[in-house]
């Protein structure tokens, strides 16, 4: 028996000396570290201060909350105050292993501000005056012993401070005032040095605090996750001019601490060298840090909300492109100077006695410091879209819009397009995502780069009624897929010029909601840890940057995709390699494409979702009396030439009119314009019957009359057009410049004014820069009389060439053969062209007929609108 108790006794020593080399092994420093570590709760961040990017390292590492972390110099670790257990110290290894130690002259709670020596000295305090010094050097004799308690020369109301390897001192930032204080670690004398300028006007509790090697102070914004940088602070007295600025856009956080070794450098963006610095994949003026410096702008305006709300699917491709020909045909622009204006009225902020609300009554005032609000709701996403209920309004500042809220009613679950789904595809880039704390609840935040160089802060959450009516509850997901479906929904999208704008309206508009029907509960996503920041579609291929925040080795793609718009669905579904790289260039095959939804993920966090279409072909068939009977659209077969621009996809159309109709093809997916400048011809192969007008829409001409056209005509044998430029004219009598085309149309309206069958084909449509034929060969081989534009809406342009300088003889007949007009022009030798008024001329079909003394001209058939 004593044998096997002795046994037993060494059995429980080896183990036991085993068990403390294993906690030995895995209980080793940081050694300072280059990450920032963000401590939330027990959880715990690695924060790369360069991009703001932030991932979970560790989760549950203690049974209480961590506060007041810092690194210490002296042992490489780092340390900070516990909730729990009572007066008890926490120090922390390199794999996230704890060590708690208890000091009995600290205070049972009140302790969440913490910065650590050189010498290994522990800096704790709370609220008040009072801050304890602990020593964590574990050279000197009465490591992790109370040193003494002091107190501070004034109370100021701080949540972090770190030391300066540079001076060492205590640097901190107060909430509400925003004041930069020096402390004096050895008798506790406060110095104020002056409001830093980048925090005027802002009121953040600024939980989280860095230095780097050269003195830079990093502060860290705890509602929106803003990280700014205040240069050589120990070079700053009182009367200094003190430098900040933006650094970068992290998360928002809250009972949360920072901690970073502070002779760690932090990679600084120069703003002016072409080069990506600081390794966040962001090059000069497109890394926030360059805000305001040199030639980069500070961020400028966003979009108007009567613009938003588009962001596609494939299911309403088609309707949105519709509309947005329709604003296009219409020269529709939105005129911030005659939109109404709005004010708050005497029942804000107080709830509706009667019970029913609009969705008006969630619109926020003077929260912005705007000039004004006006109303901007696109009143024609009702037709095509799920939304039952459209409301927006533009922020304006100095004449400028700062801010949008586009509101939405939706009846049988959440409004189906998010504003970042689809524009990194479409030239944007997504600089950032990650959260912003509003009334304690994280939200996403993602911060867009548009294609025009301005940034948007965008924010989105919807409200749905539960509890009988008596409570709203919130969702805010990355994913529309999260949202609860079949229930009715009031959604909010917001997008400002600031992140601090951004927080403001987003914390009125959950405000607001309150006011009618208490907020009761919250379901809010986390944002993905890899995303795409921008890509594009191009031969076949999508070419994809993707950051990777957490250091992921695959994620996976799965795609829904259509090769044209009239094709049926393809899936495709493959592995991405990011080998943990923080920035990875991908290139995806997928063929042809029209549109492609797709995401990408890990499995395990929030995957990211994104929306491509190309620019859509479409039918004008709004005139009554004009039927589609066959419209397909077929994937380009042949390839263009390198330096041609093409406009993929080809058509086949079939109609009856006794108007007319149209197929357009938008150049980009939004309708915006494109500079075409550099291409000398439009050029195609078509087949079908009668005459094509063709239409080369311009963004800057509202008028739809004075559009730049020319005509051609078909036969039931394909042809190959090639149309220079400057044979498209306008009734305005100037030159094409072709600087911002929109939309190209082909026009094809009954000659007759009865119903009439036509039939278009137009394959390898592109533009190009080949040689084409001169206008004088073409017409000096033809008595062709031609008039541009036809069918004429208010004027147009009688086109012939004349071999000899004469006087000519205009004659327009009705089809009862009547003379309705006539006229002498004087003819020159070359090209000639007579501008034509419609005058009183009811609409219908018109013959025009030159007389000549030398030439037989063809008879013109011309229709008037």
């Amino acid at each position: 028996m004593r044998k096997q108790n002795y046994f037993r006794l060494i059995l429980l020593i080896v183990s036991a000396f085993f068990t403390v080399l294993l906690a030995y092994a895995q209980d080793i420093p940081f050694n300072c570290d280059y990450n920032a570590y963000l401590f939330q709760y027990n959880d715990i961040y690695a924060v790369d201060l360069a991009s703001g990017n932030a991932y979970e390292v560790a989760s549950d590492v203690t049974e209480g909350n961590i506060n007041a972390a810092a690194y210490n110099p002296a042992d490489g670790y780092i340390w900070g105050s516990l909730t729990s257990p009572a007066k008890s110290i926490v120090r922390i290894g390199k794999n996230f292993t704890t060590t708690i130690y208890y000091v009995d002259e600290l205070p049972t709670s009140n302790r969440y501000v913490g910065g650590i020596s050189a010498n290994g000295m522990y800096y704790l305090k709370g609220g008040g005056t009072t801050y304890y010094k602990i020593n964590l050097n574990p050279d000197l004799g009465n490591y992790v012993q109370h040193e003494a308690t002091e107190t501070l020369s004034q109370s100021i109301n701080v949540h972090d401070w770190a030391f300066n390897a540079v001076d060492g001192n205590l640097y901190t930032v107060e909430k509400g005032s925003n004041i930069l204080y020096r402390i004096n670690p050895n008798d506790g004398n406060v110095l104020a040095l002056g409001q830093v300028p980048i925090l005027s006007g802002l009121n953040y509790t600024y939980g989280a605090v860095y230095f780097d090697a050269s003195g830079r102070f990093y502060v860290s914004a705890n509602q929106t996750g803003t990280i700014y940088v205040i240069q050589n602070v120990q070079g700053l007295s009182p009367s200094s001019t003190m430098d900040s600025n933006l650094f970068a856009f992290g998360p928002s956080s809250s009972s949360n601490d920072g901690a970073r070794c502070p002779t760690a450098p932090v990679p600084q963006e120069i703003c002016d060298n072409g080069i990506d610095d600081d390794g966040d994949g962001l090059i000069d003026c497109e890394d926030p840090s360059c805000s305001g410096f040199g030639n980069c702008a500070v961020i400028e305006a966003p979009s108007s909300a009567n613009d938003g709300g588009l962001e596609s699917n494939s299911r309403l491709s088609e309707q949105i492109n519709k509309r947005n020909f329709n604003r296009v045909k219409r020269g529709y622009k939105f005129n911030f100077n005659e939109a109404k204006r709005l004010s708050k009225n005497e029942f804000y902020l107080q709830r509706n006695a009667s019970s029913i609300f609009t969705l008006q009554d969630f619109i926020p005032f003077d929260t912005i410091d705007e000039d004004e609000v006006i109303e901007s709701t696109p009143s024609d996403l009702l037709n095509i879209t799920n939304a039952s209920d459209i409301y927006a309004v533009d922020y304006l500042k100095n004449g400028s819009p700062i801010a949008s809220i586009l509101a939405l009613k939706t009846e049988n679950g959440v409004y189906e397009h998010t504003k970042y789904i689809c524009d990194r595809l479409l030239g944007a880039e997504l600089i950032s995502v990650s959260t912003i704390e509003i009334n304690d609840q994280a939200f996403i935040k993602s911060i867009i780069k548009n294609i025009d160089g301005t940034f948007e802060y965008v924010l989105s959450f919807s409200a749905k009624v539960e509890n009988n009516d008596e409570n709203f509850a919130i969702e805010s997901h990355w994913n529309l897929d999260r949202y609860e479906t079949e229930v009715p929904f009031y959604n909010f999208q917001i997008w400002t010029n600031t992140i601090d704008d951004l927080y403001r309206l987003g914390q009125e508009v959950l405000n607001l909601l309150a006011v009618e029907k208490p907020i009761s509960d919250y379901d809010n996503s986390t944002p993905p840890t890899v995303f795409v920041r921008k890509g594009h579609y191009a031969n076949g291929a999508l070419n994809l940057e993707v950051v990777n925040t957490n250091a992921t080795s695959t994620v996976t793609f799965d795609a829904g995709y259509r090769t044209t718009e009239t094709s049926s669905f393809n899936s495709l579904s493959n592995t991405i390699n990011l080998d943990g790289n923080y920035i990875t260039n991908v290139q995806v095959d997928t063929g042809s494409l029209f549109d492609i939804g797709f995401r990408i993920g890990d499995n395990i966090a929030t995957p990211d979702d994104l929306f491509m279409s190309d620019g859509p072909w479409g039918i004008d068939d709004s005139r009554i009396g004009t039927t589609i009977q066959e419209f397909e659209v077929l994937a380009n077969t042949n390839t263009f030439a390198s330096e041609d621009f093409p406009v993929e996809r080809n058509i086949n159309l079939t109609a009856n009119t006794n108007t007319y109709v149209a197929a357009y093809r938008a150049l980009t997916p939004r309708f915006k314009p494109v500079d075409l400048t550099a291409f000398n011809s439009l050029k195609f192969e078509a087949e079908g019957n009668g005459t094509v007008e063709v239409t080369l829409v311009k963004e800057s001409i509202s008028n739809w009359d004075n559009q730049y056209k020319t005509t051609i005509s078909l036969n039931e044998t394909s042809q190959t057009f090639s149309l220079p430029m400057s044979q498209f004219e306008s009734a305005s009598g100037t030159g094409l410049q072709a600087n911002d085309v929109v939309t190209i149309v082909f026009t094809m309206a009954s000659e007759t004014g009865t119903t009439e069958s036509k039939e278009l084909t137009i394959n390898d449509l592109r533009f190009s820069n080949e040689d084409t034929l001169s206008e004088t060969s073409f017409a000096d081989s033809s008595n062709t009389v031609k008039a541009v534009p036809n069918p004429m809406t208010a004027q147009t342009n009688i086109q012939f060439y004349s071999p000899n300088k004469e006087t000519i003889q205009l004659f327009v007949y009705d089809q009862l053969g009547k003379i309705v007009y006539q006229s002498s022009y004087e003819a020159v030798v070359g090209q000639n062209k007579i501008p034509f008024s419609k005058h009183q001329m009811s609409s219908g079909l018109y013959i025009v007929k030159l007389q000549s003394n030398t030439v037989v001209y063809n008879p013109l058939r011309l229709i008037a609108r």
